[in-house]
Order: structure tokens, then C-alpha cells, then sequence
């Protein structure tokens, strides 16, 4: 009988993987005073009657370490594009140039480089959150497999299998976080 009553553990394992990818994207955001094109990827666009990512409106490039350059395909959208990185909160005051926007990457000062942790931080506890209620459907799933007849030994195998996926996804959650904390405070 317990055959019919498996647990999803694939599914659950998806979903913590895509906690954790989720977490890598929001890490990616984070400015850590290196130029990166990824610090472009939240910011949208209103083109053509739609929101639109900037690395959809022209090609996105990084010539120097504290240099990202967008070549605007459509000149008429170059306005848009440098209001919305200016309106976007990510602290970096874009320079028109023709068809090119310059995105200088300030230093980041000691304060700064703090603040950007702690937002590392905050990152990392919403994904573990995230993680845990991942954890507390499986576990549902199982209490409810136990009502339908599951045996205990079953109930309890299927228990530690789904807390081993969760202590593996938060382990990668700390190694992200203590990466990305060291990559901000370098200097």
C-alpha cells in the first residue's frame, strides 16, 4: 500500500533549487563595486507599451572593471532607458553619450560595503524561508500519506529524507551568502 503514497521528493528538490537560483539572481544585483551586467537585470523598461529589461533594449557590455556601457538599439528609447536607471535605486547616475549610455561604478566606501552585506543577509534569510515552507509541504504531504495509511517506518524515512534536502539547500544558501559577503568586502 505504501507504494501509492510516495512522497514527491523530485519536487521539492525543484523547488529548493529554485529558492536557491532565485537567491544567486538577487546576489547577482548586488552591486560590489566590480562592473557587471548583471546589475541591469531588475531594471525595466516601459518600450513599446510593455515593460522591457534593459539587456532586451540594447547589448549590455563591461570595457573596464568600473564601466558598464548600453548601445541603445532604438535611439528613440534612450531616454527611457536613462530614466529608468536613474528611478531604479541602484545608485549609479548614467552618462548619455550618442547611441551609448555609460554607467560609472562608484568606489564603494567601508559604510557602504557594510549595508550591502547586511542586504546579502536579508537575501539569504528570505531564500532559507523560502527553503523552510518548501520543507513544511513535504512534511504535510507526509502527514497526510500517514492518514491515508502510510507505516511509521515509511512515514519516518520519508521524514529524514525531505530534512536532508532541506540542511543540503540551506547549506548552499550559507556558502552563497559567505561568497557574496566576501566578494563585497573586498576591497
Amino acid at each position: 500500500m505504501s507504494d501509492d503514497l510516495e512522497i514527491d521528493l523530485d519536487g521539492i528538490e525543484r523547488r529548493m533549487d529554485g529558492a536557491i537560483a532565485s537567491l544567486r539572481v538577487e546576489f547577482g544585483s548586488l552591486r560590489t563595486g566590480r562592473a557587471s551586467g548583471a546589475i541591469l537585470d531588475p531594471i525595466q523598461v516601459d518600450a513599446y507599451g510593455q515593460m522591457t529589461p534593459v539587456n532586451q533594449l540594447g547589448t549590455v557590455n563591461v570595457p573596464e572593471p568600473r564601466m558598464v556601457v548600453i548601445n541603445v538599439w532604438d535611439k528613440g528609447m534612450i531616454g527611457k532607458v536613462e530614466k529608468a536607471i536613474r528611478e531604479s535605486g541602484i545608485g549609479i547616475n548614467p552618462v548619455v553619450d550618442g547611441p551609448l549610455i555609460r554607467l560609472p561604478i562608484p568606489e564603494l566606501n567601508e559604510e557602504r560595503r557594510r549595508e550591502l552585506t547586511k542586504v546579502a543577509a536579508g537575501y539569504a534569510e528570505q531564500t532559507r524561508v523560502a527553503i523552510r515552507n518548501v520543507r513544511r509541504d513535504g512534511m504535510d504531504q507526509i502527514k497526510k500519506a500517514k492518514t491515508a495509511g502510510m507505516a511509521e517506518d515509511d512515514q519516518k524515512m520519508w521524514s529524514d529524507e525531505v530534512q536532508s534536502l532541506t540542511d543540503k539547500a540551506i547549506a548552499n544558501v550559507d556558502k552563497a551568502l559567505e561568497q557574496k559577503q566576501q566578494e563585497i568586502m573586498q576591497v
